[in-house]
């Protein structure tokens, strides 16, 4: 379980991060600029405390496949960024991917 919590925080840190590389202006903005740093560095150490005990396929897959959903969705909400029926199924084709590693992962 403290395997999940480790890899949830560097999930969260990672969105962070990259939602604040968005606000950074390309680095011309100091306090979004920090946050990524800041961000990016938590993000890898909670994802290097969380590989001592899980899978990197699996770990790697559930932080790609979270991340790359939740960033969809808030640029989506909070930049009014596109999204369509297309993508939306894409994100469901990664997320039942993690889906299937994890089932993979218990039929031994």
């Amino acid at each position: 379980m403290g395997a999940y919590l480790l890899l949830a925080g560097a999930i969260v840190a990672e969105v962070t991060a990259t939602i604040s590389l968005k606000l950074s202006e390309g680095f011309s903005r100091t306090g979004p600029s920090i946050v990524v740093v800041a961000g990016y560095a938590a993000a890898f150490v909670c994802l290097g405390l969380a590989l001592k005990t899980m899978p990197v396929a699996v770990a790697y897959a559930i932080w790609a496949a979270v991340g790359v959903a939740l960033v969809a969705v808030i640029g989506a909400v909070f930049f009014k960024e596109a999204m369509n029926p297309t993508m939306v199924l894409g994100l469901a084709l990664v997320i039942g991917g993690v889906v299937l590693l994890e089932l993979g992962r218990s039929v031994q």
